[in-house]
């Protein structure tokens, strides 16, 4: 069984038991998260879409870390001008173990 689910404005496919690094949620480690925002599910043959979302579907997964990601340096210059800016960031993110998948809310 595997679904698609969105988060931080981004698609993941996720399978239970798989962990996914998704953007920073307000959550601490420990905690259980619930994404709601289902796309679509597949369980062995039967596929079921949503428009866009699936109601009632759910996936439920562990958070297991908060962390940031390696520093990406971005450097512009114009030549001959003397311009020039250094300029970083690092992305902060949440690793998640998915649990479980399910199609109806309960």
């Amino acid at each position: 069984m595997y679904a698609v689910i969105q988060s931080g404005g981004k698609q993941y496919r996720v399978e239970p038991g798989q962990v996914i690094a998704v953007d920073k949620l307000p959550a601490n480690p420990g905690d259980d998260i619930v994404f709601d925002q289902v796309l679509l599910a597949a369980d062995g043959g039967t596929y079921a879409v949503g428009s866009p979302i699936i109601s009632g579907a759910k996936v439920t997964g562990k958070v297991l870390d908060q962390f940031r990601t390696r520093k990406v340096r971005v450097f512009k210059y114009k030549p001959k001008e003397h311009y020039r800016r250094l300029s970083s960031a690092r992305r902060a993110m949440t690793r998640v173990r998915i649990e479980n998948v399910t199609l109806l809310a309960e």
